[in-house]
């Protein structure tokens, strides 16, 4: 089990990354700064954190998965900005305790996630910590970036990826139950960055858009915020029969999955109803009214819907 110093490390965190290259990037790992070409479009810059404890533990997924989780999880950002990836840089905190093969895991998840979307790992940096810990910037180019903001009383809401499989997985790790879904247990713990569904939404004239994280009806509650808006999300468009089954196994109700379950990366976007998006559905529409989310439930009853979603500093 060996446990290398610092620099020994960079070594071979720098032979690891090296392998691939991506659009615009003069200088990589080695020197005190990645150096990359400007270019026509603006810059798209956004930061995550997870931590060993609060975002990923151990006995519910590999290192290498966690590595991979971070990486797309702040990739996933640039998806909502409809952005295309420059560049990944990551800051590692480290238990005096992790080896080097534990380290090299966590490397190869992140090396795997940025090349999935596209682009690479071009520095960092290395310390030591109680906990893991995995900071990640990612720095992209839009032609127009999109923003929560820009959302019309006429837009209807589309989304791109499953919404409820990433918390179900979740429950399921929790309750040792892996094997009742293996769908569920990937989709919490390899998600994945809709680099290519962003930039779609782009090109077919997407009003707004926010990735979901923290949970469909919080973030959707972002976008109608900041659009001075409400939302009305269709129950029937929601619908997952699959889904609905293996929540009932757990005693959840698929709703409470869907709405609240979080960490799906899936997208949601804003876009005029003539729009066609490809890679997503309609599944509710914004009209004017004061910032909130409602459900349309079967029944043509709508009703509010609390959207407190994942909050760190949360009571």
């Amino acid at each position: 089990m060996t446990r290398s110093s610092e620099h020994e490390r960079i070594k071979k965190l720098r032979s690891l990354f090296a392998s691939s290259q991506t659009d615009g990037l003069l200088l990589s790992i080695g020197d005190d700064a990645a150096v990359l070409a400007p270019g026509e479009h603006p810059l798209v810059w956004s930061i995550d954190a997870a931590v060993e404890g609060t975002h990923f533990r151990r006995d519910l997924m590999s290192l290498e998965d966690a590595g991979y989780r971070a990486t797309m999880a702040a990739l996933s950002d640039l998806a909502a900005m409809g952005a295309s990836p420059m560049g990944v840089l990551s800051s590692l905190v480290l238990p005096r305790t992790l080896t080097d093969d534990e380290l090299e895991a966590i490397a190869r998840g992140q090396r795997d996630a940025a090349a999935l979307c596209g682009t690479v790992v071009i520095g960092g940096n290395l310390a030591r910590g109680d906990a893991i810990s995995i900071t990640t910037a990612v720095l992209g180019r839009a032609e127009r970036p999109l923003t929560r903001s820009g959302a019309r009383a006429t837009d209807r809401l589309w989304l791109s990826g499953d919404l409820g499989w990433a918390a179900l997985g979740l429950a399921l790790l929790e309750e040792k139950r892996e094997a009742d879904s293996e769908h569920a247990v990937r989709a919490f713990r390899r998600p994945r960055a809709r680099i290519a569904e962003g930039l779609a939404a782009v090109r077919a004239g997407a009003t707004a858009a926010i990735d979901v994280s923290d949970g469909a009806a919080a973030d959707a509650f972002h976008v109608a915020s900041e659009s001075a808006l409400t939302i009305v999300l269709d129950e029937a468009a929601l619908a997952d029969d699959e889904l609905g089954e293996l929540a009932a196994s757990i005693g959840r109700p698929v709703l409470d999955l869907i709405l609240a379950g979080g960490e799906d990366y899936a997208l949601l976007c804003a876009a005029p109803a003539s729009a066609t998006l490809e890679g997503f559905r309609p599944i509710g529409e914004l009209v004017a009214g004061s910032p909130q989310v409602l459900l349309r439930e079967r029944t043509g009853t709508t009703r509010p819907i609390s959207a407190p979603g994942f909050d760190h500093f949360g009571l």
